[in-house]
Protein backbone atom coordinates (compact mmCIF):
# COMPACT_ATOMS: atom_id res chain seq x y z
CA UNK A 1 0.00 0.00 0.00
CA UNK A 2 1.24 3.54 -0.97
CA UNK A 3 0.88 6.58 1.01
CA UNK A 4 1.13 10.48 -0.19
CA UNK A 5 3.85 11.81 1.93
CA UNK A 6 4.01 15.56 2.49
CA UNK A 7 7.23 16.88 3.37
CA UNK A 8 7.30 20.28 4.38
CA UNK A 9 11.03 22.13 5.38
CA UNK A 10 10.90 25.91 7.27
CA UNK A 11 13.84 28.09 7.84
CA UNK A 12 12.55 29.74 10.70
CA UNK A 13 13.87 33.68 12.00
CA UNK A 14 17.55 33.23 13.16
CA UNK A 15 16.94 31.91 17.01
CA UNK A 16 13.08 31.65 16.95
CA UNK A 17 13.57 27.66 16.29
CA UNK A 18 13.00 26.78 20.22
CA UNK A 19 9.85 28.89 20.33
CA UNK A 20 8.91 27.34 17.03
CA UNK A 21 9.02 23.79 18.54
CA UNK A 22 7.30 24.54 21.59
CA UNK A 23 4.09 26.32 19.82
CA UNK A 24 4.04 22.94 17.34
CA UNK A 25 4.16 20.46 20.27
CA UNK A 26 1.76 22.87 22.57
CA UNK A 27 -0.60 24.12 19.83
CA UNK A 28 -0.51 22.83 16.46
CA UNK A 29 -0.15 18.89 16.91
CA UNK A 30 -3.19 18.93 19.21
CA UNK A 31 -5.45 20.99 16.29
CA UNK A 32 -3.60 18.25 13.63
CA UNK A 33 -4.58 15.48 15.12
CA UNK A 34 -8.14 17.14 16.01
CA UNK A 35 -8.64 17.19 12.76
CA UNK A 36 -7.35 13.61 11.91
CA UNK A 37 -4.02 14.46 9.88
CA UNK A 38 -1.20 11.93 10.38
CA UNK A 39 1.78 13.45 11.45
CA UNK A 40 4.33 11.32 10.82
CA UNK A 41 7.49 13.44 12.08
CA UNK A 42 8.33 16.64 13.00
CA UNK A 43 11.05 18.41 14.49
CA UNK A 44 14.20 20.79 14.72
CA UNK A 45 16.91 19.86 12.18
CA UNK A 46 19.69 18.08 13.32
CA UNK A 47 21.97 20.68 11.94
CA UNK A 48 20.60 23.59 12.84
CA UNK A 49 17.54 24.84 15.49
CA UNK A 50 16.48 27.40 12.90
CA UNK A 51 15.13 24.75 10.50
CA UNK A 52 12.23 22.90 10.94
CA UNK A 53 10.25 20.03 9.38
CA UNK A 54 7.03 18.38 9.43
CA UNK A 55 5.93 15.13 7.85
CA UNK A 56 2.83 14.40 7.16
CA UNK A 57 0.75 11.11 5.04
CA UNK A 58 -2.39 11.07 3.44
CA UNK A 59 -3.97 8.49 1.02
CA UNK A 60 -4.07 10.95 -2.16
CA UNK A 61 -3.84 14.63 -3.19
CA UNK A 62 -7.51 14.96 -2.81
CA UNK A 63 -7.14 13.66 0.90
CA UNK A 64 -4.46 16.27 1.17
CA UNK A 65 -6.08 18.89 -0.27
CA UNK A 66 -9.06 18.58 1.65
CA UNK A 67 -7.53 17.98 5.14
CA UNK A 68 -5.56 21.05 4.61
CA UNK A 69 -8.37 23.26 3.52
CA UNK A 70 -10.57 22.16 6.41
CA UNK A 71 -7.26 22.71 8.82
CA UNK A 72 -5.83 25.59 7.46
CA UNK A 73 -9.50 27.64 6.88
CA UNK A 74 -10.34 26.74 10.38
CA UNK A 75 -11.62 28.86 13.49
CA UNK A 76 -9.39 26.83 15.68
CA UNK A 77 -6.26 27.79 13.77
CA UNK A 78 -6.85 30.87 12.61
CA UNK A 79 -8.09 32.50 15.70
CA UNK A 80 -5.20 29.77 18.03
CA UNK A 81 -1.78 29.27 17.05
CA UNK A 82 -1.57 30.42 13.25
CA UNK A 83 0.11 34.11 13.91
CA UNK A 84 2.36 33.23 16.67
CA UNK A 85 3.67 30.55 14.08
CA UNK A 86 3.75 32.01 10.78
CA UNK A 87 5.53 35.22 12.20
CA UNK A 88 8.75 33.17 13.24
CA UNK A 89 8.87 31.68 9.98
CA UNK A 90 10.89 33.19 6.88
CA UNK A 91 10.54 30.72 4.07
CA UNK A 92 8.90 27.53 3.70
CA UNK A 93 8.83 24.58 0.75
CA UNK A 94 7.14 21.54 0.37
CA UNK A 95 7.89 18.34 -1.47
CA UNK A 96 4.87 15.40 -2.28
CA UNK A 97 5.74 12.11 -3.00
CA UNK A 98 4.08 8.49 -3.05
CA UNK A 99 6.36 5.98 -0.15
CA UNK A 100 5.45 2.64 0.81
CA UNK A 101 3.63 2.40 4.23
CA UNK A 102 6.29 -0.08 5.61
CA UNK A 103 8.60 3.24 4.49
CA UNK A 104 6.29 5.81 6.55
CA UNK A 105 5.85 3.78 9.37
CA UNK A 106 9.67 2.88 10.01
CA UNK A 107 10.16 7.18 9.71
CA UNK A 108 7.41 7.69 12.38
CA UNK A 109 9.44 4.86 14.49
CA UNK A 110 12.83 6.45 13.52
CA UNK A 111 11.34 9.46 14.81
CA UNK A 112 9.93 8.23 17.96
CA UNK A 113 13.22 6.68 19.01
CA UNK A 114 15.35 10.31 17.90
CA UNK A 115 13.34 12.28 20.15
Amino acid sequence: MQCLVEIRSYRLKPGSGPRFHDLVVNRSMPLLQKFGMEVVAFGQSLHDPDAYFLVRAYDSLEHRRLSQEAFYSSDAWRKGPRQSIIELIESDCDVVLWLSRAAVDAMRDSHRHAS
